[in-house]
């Protein structure tokens, strides 16, 4: 890090440092903007501190947390080897705006060990990524509200590409009156489409080739979206049938659903998401579908019917 990015830069290990940092701008009332993330930070997290530094202002403070999260991983998970790159995490921070980085060790988070009032994350919790790691969700709830209070934040800015953990958190908000808005940021994707995560570095470069079919077969659905969902995952499917056929790749689910993740729509605002496991590595992806392009035969067919 340049001597003035360190200059400019807050590290808060604690509460009470955290609270110290904030202090100037909650005495000038200037908005605070949240970056949660469990570090490891790439050119997706920059964009989202860029985002959250718009959305502050001159007069408001950007706060990205770093913090890797043990309530939101299962035994057997990647807890242990899930990568820290804390040097590198504050220039990244540096570069882009931040001006508080929250790093605070797992006694400041949870002190007295796991606490015995979580968020449950309700019935969305327990499909797609719920139903493959059925504690997730309550564990990433449970610490995005305890981070929402102690920043306070007045927006949090997460991406878009963990799209049911974006959704739940919206609802958690809403339901919870929580007071933060929750602001959804673009996924972004490497130069071959491979959409950017901290996990990618596990895979060798064979693996990395093999994992560029989920992009591909993202955009091949997407392409489809005229001819509705079923033309959607069909479409998919063909780009994902190499890889499945020879054994690199492995699909946990491919699905078409409404924008808050319930059943696929006929017409308008769809999602399509997929989770598949490259090796040993677990990726997501998902797009924004319009099937808007079937509302004139759906409108022709529904007025048929009356």
């Amino acid at each position: 890090m340049t001597a003035a990015t360190a200059a400019l830069l807050v590290v808060a290990g604690t509460r009470a440092e955290l609270a110290a940092a904030l202090a100037p701008t909650r005495a000038s009332g200037g908005p605070v903007v949240l970056v949660p993330t469990m570090g490891a930070l790439h050119e997706g997290h920059a964009t989202l501190v860029a985002e959250a530094r718009e959305r502050a202002g001159a007069d408001g403070a950007v706060v990205v947390s770093v913090f890797v999260n043990p309530l939101q991983f299962a035994a057997g998970e990647d807890l242990d080897r899930y990568p820290r790159t804390l040097e590198a995490d504050l220039e990244v921070c540096g570069a882009h705006g931040a001006d508080v980085v929250f790093v605070p060790a797992v006694d400041e988070v949870y002190p007295g060990g796991d606490p015995q009032v979580t968020v449950h994350p309700g019935p969305l919790g327990g499909v797609l990524e719920g139903a493959a790691r059925p504690t997730h969700f309550a564990g990433v709830l449970t610490v995005v509200a305890k981070l929402f209070g102690l920043v306070s934040p007045d927006a949090a800015i997460f991406g878009q590409k963990d799209y049911q953990q974006l959704a739940l958190i919206h609802r958690m908000a809403a339901d919870l009156c929580l007071g933060v808005e929750v602001v959804g940021a673009p996924t972004v994707r490497e130069h071959d489409g491979l959409a950017l995560s901290s996990r990618n570095r596990y895979l060798d470069p064979a693996q990395r080739r093999t994992a560029t079919a989920l992009s591909r077969a993202l955009a091949a659905g997407s392409a489809a979206a005229q001819d509705g969902a079923e033309a959607v995952l069909a479409a998919a499917h063909v780009e994902l049938a190499g890889p499945l056929a020879e054994g690199t790749l492995a699909l946990d689910y491919l699905t078409v659903t409404d924008p808050d993740l319930g059943p696929a729509p006929d017409h308008g605002a769809a999602r399509l998401l997929v989770a598949a496991r490259v090796g040993t590595t677990r990726l997501l992806d998902n797009v924004p579908l319009d099937l808007s392009a079937n509302l004139h035969e759906y409108l022709h067919q529904t007025q048929g019917a009356r």
